[in-house]
């Protein structure tokens, strides 16, 4: 029996460990907040990423090490590949942890991106704002997800307060994109280089987090073998072992690369109720050595991110075919705490039901750029 020691203790860690126990396999997590979710599921070795006494003990007590959040320090990932087999690779982690690297990796595999240029002083943001123009986006080049660490530039007035704002870390500035919509793709590649793709992802967000999801996206028939080789192309390069999700914004009907998750990820929640294997036993089963499981979509599945605090898992639970999901953490603004999936046969039949969701939670607004997309379908 193997252990698989994830570093990170949040809810995609939980949900791995959930995923891997029908396969027989176990779990260790380490992470350093009292309060992870994930040790209500497995293990906890509580732990600060560099506390390498500690995560040397960590490494003698598993087989495989992978990652539930990209930001562990890729130092501690390389010290790992001394100890144990780490998945997916420091280099993989590496690259997604800085944007400019991102987007450039982006361009080498020949997927487009916004513009950008990278920014050191706010001198260099002067520079680069007469190149790119505004509107813009300022990011950090590092820790920054969920619409964190970000400064959308409307005028050139805004460079001094922008620079301020990210407190003078290095940074990226992008040109701001007008698209028409945000896709992902989730895939995940083998130990022996098998690479499978689920339906591409249609998604949107509110004040930077993801709100909802619907898959299979609409209208991707033409997109969907472009997004995969490009998502085939990154995992090759970087030599990637496991789950990872590529965003994509699409402009004119053509597919713009905005960023990776070198993880399971929000987007793919869906894939538990809604395809034959999840993203997290896939991920599992890549780590493991094991042959990949099923990626197709069974049906329409459309996905709701609890953000905050959870609602009443009534209206949900009295919904056929519907599923909730408590992460189990105590409610905080912007934080994730739940979700929930919907399935249905098809379009017609996923408006009866969301609708009836959203109703029932008054979540209306939530639900209704997803419905307005589902009524384009019938």
């Amino acid at each position: 029996m193997s252990t698989i020691g994830i570093l990170g203790g949040g809810q995609l860690a939980r949900m791995l460990a959930l995923a891997g126990a029908p396969l027989g396999l176990r779990f260790l997590v380490v992470d350093s907040s009292t309060d992870a979710c994930a040790a209500q599921v497995a293990p906890l070795l509580r732990a600060d990423w560099r506390d390498f006494d500690a995560l040397a003990d960590f490494a003698k007590r598993i087989d495989v090490a992978t990652f539930d959040f990209e930001n562990v320090p890729a130092d501690t990932a390389h010290w790992l590949t001394e100890h144990t087999q780490v998945f997916p690779n420091p280099r993989a982690l590496s690259i997604s942890q800085d944007r400019l690297a991102e987007k450039t990796l982006f361009r080498q595999i020949g997927l487009d991106t916004p513009a950008f240029a990278a920014v050191d002083s706010s001198e260099g943001l002067a520079r680069a704002v007469d190149e790119i123009g505004v509107p813009s986006i300022l990011k950090t080049r590092r820790l920054g997800y969920d619409g964190k660490g970000q400064f959308r530039l409307r005028s050139r007035d805004d460079v001094d307060a922008a620079w301020q704002a990210l407190g003078g870390a290095p940074s990226i500035l992008e040109a701001f994109v007008p698209f028409e919509r945000e896709l992902s793709v989730i895939a995940v590649r083998a130990r022996n280089g098998e690479f499978r793709a689920y339906p591409l992802t249609q998604n949107w967000h509110a004040d930077g987090i993801l709100s909802a999801s619907l898959a299979p996206a609409p209208d991707s028939e033409a997109l969907a073998p472009v997004a995969f080789a490009h998502a085939r192309r990154i995992a090759e390069e970087l030599d990637y072992v496991g789950t990872f999700a590529l965003e994509l914004f699409v402009k004119d009907g053509k597919l713009l690369g905005n960023e990776m998750a070198p993880r399971v990820h929000n987007s793919g929640h869906w894939t538990i109720e809604g395809a034959p294997s999840s993203q997290f036993e896939n991920h599992v089963r890549a780590v493991c050595g094991l042959p990949l499981g099923d990626t197709s979509a069974l049906g329409v599945s459309v996905m709701l991110n609890w953000i905050g605090e959870l609602p009443s898992a009534q209206a949900v639970l009295a919904e056929p075919r519907a599923h909730w999901h408590d992460y189990g953490k105590s409610p905080r603004a912007g934080r994730k705490v739940g979700h929930a999936t919907l399935r249905a046969a098809d379009a017609r039949e996923m408006i009866e039901r969301l609708s009836r969701v959203a109703r029932a939670l008054g979540r209306e607004e939530q639900a209704a750029p997803v419905l307005a997309v589902l009524h384009k379908q019938v």
